[in-house]
């Protein structure tokens, strides 16, 4: 029963997310998140949201860095997200956080 929505952990996947991160990044157990990428269920709820802001995120960087060092990004921790790694804030429910840090990459690869 494939959905838009576990389409897109498939992708995600395919970037080199595992099923750990996707779970950091929902608030999913480890279990859910990989029933998501085997298309066995889809996300709901405050889970969705997670994952479609992950997604998000995830379209923003793949213009402004590699696409192999995208989960690299996403697993470090960052001096400017006070050493939290960007999964763990996104979990949290500050996408705009790291929406923020992703613009400042941004407005330093347009100059």
């Amino acid at each position: 029963m494939p959905t838009a929505i576990a389409s897109e952990a498939t992708r995600l996947s395919e970037l080199g997310l595992t099923d750990e991160d996707l779970a950091r990044a929902t608030g999913a157990a480890r279990s859910t998140a990989r029933a998501w990428l085997n298309e066995r269920s889809a996300p709901s709820g405050e889970r969705a949201e997670r994952l479609i802001e992950l997604v998000a995120l995830v379209e923003r960087l793949e213009q402004v860095i590699k696409r192999d060092y995208i989960p690299i990004w996403l697993r470090k921790p960052v001096p400017a997200l006070d050493d939290d790694k960007p999964l763990d804030v996104i979990g949290r429910g500050d996408y705009r956080q790291v929406a923020r840090l992703i613009s400042e990459l941004e407005s330093t690869t347009a100059s």
